[in-house]
């Protein structure tokens, strides 16, 4: 008994010396450390493990992505970030999102609209309103050439394609995964693919809430437009600055980039006030 208390013992001195770089906090701000060696300053207001080799940091008003040596892999430029599958990083700037991975490597570039997961660890990816499907190593499975696809079940995916809809449906694994020659998908006893007949009432519907959704976006995105502007400029100027409001360089730049972000918004197929009301008729279909 003796000898399996000091064993217990020593299996978790060996476990916590396996750990290795750390996070540490002082004065507010967390940097990192190796048992005592500092390897980064305290200097960060966030700092969130990505995967095994990295993590990422806020500094200022911007994310980076900094690796367990403490050496920075992606710069800090993003006005946003966001951890996927605990390895992967989404990141926004003025060109749009991109997603990275634990070496700062790209995994989805960085002029995207949005990037979605996906079941089976794959992305939906929509640029210039065209929605797309990319695995989890970069590799492109559905172009850019779709108007929307969605997966009602794990194993089952739609694809919206010139105003007609398309199911693939994976009936050998619970999971969806999709191979890397999808054009050349065919029908077998792996996959079931099948030309979707639409409800004529639900057609209806979605198009009339369609029609609706839009015209209240015209009204509705002044809102969410000026909130992204002043993201965009503003805040670009440094969000911790006393003087923020002083620093008017952005201001002659507002109108510009204010109607950019508003047609952008308006233009966005699934970004509007009835887009919940337009998925439930979406599953009638």
């Amino acid at each position: 008994m003796k000898k399996l208390i000091i064993f217990f013992f020593i299996f978790l001195i060996t476990m916590g010396s396996s750990l290795g770089v750390e996070i540490y906090q002082e004065k507010n701000k967390f940097g990192l450390k190796n048992n005592e060696e500092i390897i980064l300053e305290a200097k960060y207001k966030k700092l969130i493990r990505l995967g095994e080799n990295a993590f990422i940091a806020l500094k200022g008003s911007k994310y980076g992505v900094v690796d367990k040596e403490g050496k920075t892999l992606l710069c800090f430029k993003f006005s946003h970030a966001s951890r996927v599958l605990g390895k992967y990083v989404k990141l926004k700037n003025n060109k749009g999102y991109g997603l990275y991975n634990e070496f700062g490597e790209t995994i989805i570039s960085q002029d995207k609209d949005s990037i979605e997961l996906l079941f089976g660890g794959m992305f939906l990816v929509n640029k210039n309103y065209k929605y797309g499907v990319v695995d989890k190593n970069g590799k492109q499975l559905i172009d850019y050439v779709a108007d929307d696809i969605y997966m009602p079940k794990p194993n089952v995916m739609r694809v919206k394609y010139n105003n007609e809809w398309y199911e693939i449906e994976q009936v050998s694994a619970s999971t969806l995964t999709l191979p890397s020659d999808v054009k050349n998908i065919k029908e077998n006893d792996e996959f079931k693919i099948t030309k979707l007949i639409t409800s004529p009432v639900a057609a209806s519907k979605y198009s009339l809430v369609t029609t609706a959704d839009y015209s209240i976006k015209v009204f509705s995105s002044i809102s969410p437009a000026y909130e992204a502007t002043i993201d965009e400029l503003m805040l670009s100027q440094g969000a911790e600055a006393v003087s923020i409001f002083m620093k008017i360089g952005w201001l002659p730049k507002f109108p510009v980039v204010y109607f950019k972000n508003y047609f952008k918004i308006l233009r966005n197929p699934i970004n509007g006030p009835l887009s919940k009301m337009k998925e439930e008729i979406k599953q009638e279909l």
